[in-house]
């Protein structure tokens, strides 16, 4: 298994509580999702260098109104990845097999009016990433590797489970980078297109978290997968919980200072085995929040 082993058992864990809930309230789940595309659209975008704010994104998104001082292209970025994140959902529900045709599609819609030209299409100039460990295949051997990409994904002959195939998937776009533009936010509605289409909810990269999703990439580029398949895990985790915590209830979030009262934990070792991903600990912005039972379950599982 690349993926650590007790966060993979954790997540599967959360999976089947939420599938146990389910039918979910249908209102509920309707203003959760759109919470979340928000939030996903907010933050893909701040990680390739967007300026809107979340407050300012959802303003663009829901209400139509142009932010003053902001360029145009910023505005056009968050109306087409909602455009494209409600293509992921219609698609969803109608098709389980990732196509070619589905991420030029996807990449059509968050391009649509920004680059036109390329919009959709497959680069057709060699390029390079600044602080990558190493160069994108040549253009002219795109369209075989895609091709071989997709083949991969449908076929898993690894046989990898769900969530390390959806690192896999999310790595290997970025790695082949078939676009001239726009591919990191391809790949991130690309895996959530997969996680949604086995059930798991929307799963976002924090901005907040930005330098260490680049530290994992590029340790993946070094042929270390591991770090970047647990990084995706507890994104994975995150969203589960805030599922679970919508619709299941329980204790309320606090913070770790206050987590760590009563516990022979000091907040900052609290805090190093969150960003490991060794407790349930979630980041809302940029701190790490968690529940007393989740302290309760670490303590037990320590003993």
């Amino acid at each position: 298994m690349i993926m650590d082993e007790a966060l993979y058992e954790r997540i599967e864990r959360k999976k089947k509580q939420l599938d146990s809930l389910r039918p979910l309230p249908k209102s509920a789940l309707q203003k959760l999702r759109e919470q979340f595309s928000i939030e996903l659209a907010y933050n893909s975008n701040a990680i390739e260098g967007n300026t809107l704010t979340l407050r300012e994104t959802r303003l663009v998104i829901e209400e139509g109104i142009t932010i003053s001082g902001k360029p145009l292209r910023e505005h056009f970025e968050a109306i087409n990845h909602q455009k494209a994140f409600e293509f992921l959902e219609g698609i969803t529900r109608k098709e389980s097999r990732i196509t070619e045709q589905t991420i030029k599609e996807i990449h059509r819609i968050i391009q649509s009016g920004i680059d036109d030209q390329y919009a959709g299409r497959y680069r057709d100039m060699n390029v390079r990433i600044l602080g990558a460990a190493k160069s994108p295949p040549r253009f002219e051997k795109v369209p075989e590797r895609m091709e071989d990409f997709v083949k991969r994904i449908n076929s898993n002959p690894e046989k990898l489970n769900i969530l390390e195939m959806a690192a896999y998937l999310h790595y290997n776009l970025v790695e082949i980078h078939p676009f001239t533009d726009g591919n990191g936010r391809t790949a991130r509605l690309l895996m959530n297109l997969f996680l949604m289409g086995h059930g798991y909810p929307v799963t976002m990269v924090l901005k907040v978290d930005r330098k260490r999703y680049y530290e994992c990439l590029r340790k993946a580029d070094q042929g270390d997968m591991k770090p970047f398949s647990d990084f995706m895990g507890r994104n994975v985790e995150r969203s589960l919980d805030l599922y679970l915590d919508a619709f299941k209830g329980g204790s309320e979030y606090i913070s770790l200072a206050e987590a760590a009262k009563g516990t022979p934990y000091s907040q900052e070792y609290l805090s190093l085995l969150a960003r490991r991903g060794k407790i349930e600990a979630i980041k809302m912005g940029r701190n790490w929040v968690i529940k007393k039972e989740a302290i309760q379950r670490y303590r037990k599982e320590r003993k």
